[in-house]
């Protein structure tokens, strides 16, 4: 499912124009950003939370110039659903 087909749905179901729910769409997901760029958490219940995990610092090897790396330390984004949503998707 695209965003497109979401805001179709989302149209569909409530009567609200597609421009609206378009503009709603892409906010939330600018607010999700935004937030997790300055290092917050966002707990949606009933639904999951979209959580910042840090991967530790590490070492690589450059196969192709049979060099080693320093990967640093780094936050990767990641989502948890919750136990609802689990139920739901089995």
């Amino acid at each position: 499912m695209t965003k497109a087909d979401i805001v179709n749905e989302i149209s569909r179901d409530t009567g609200i124009e597609k421009a609206a729910v378009l503009l709603t769409v892409e906010k939330f997901m600018e607010v999700v950003k935004d937030s997790m760029a300055d290092g917050n958490n966002v707990y949606l219940r009933g639904f999951g939370s979209f959580i910042l995990k840090t991967r530790k610092e590490k070492t690589a090897r450059n196969i192709s110039k049979n060099t080693t790396i320093r990967i640093p330390e780094h936050r990767v984004p990641s989502f948890k659903p919750s136990k609802i949503f689990l139920e739901q998707v089995k």
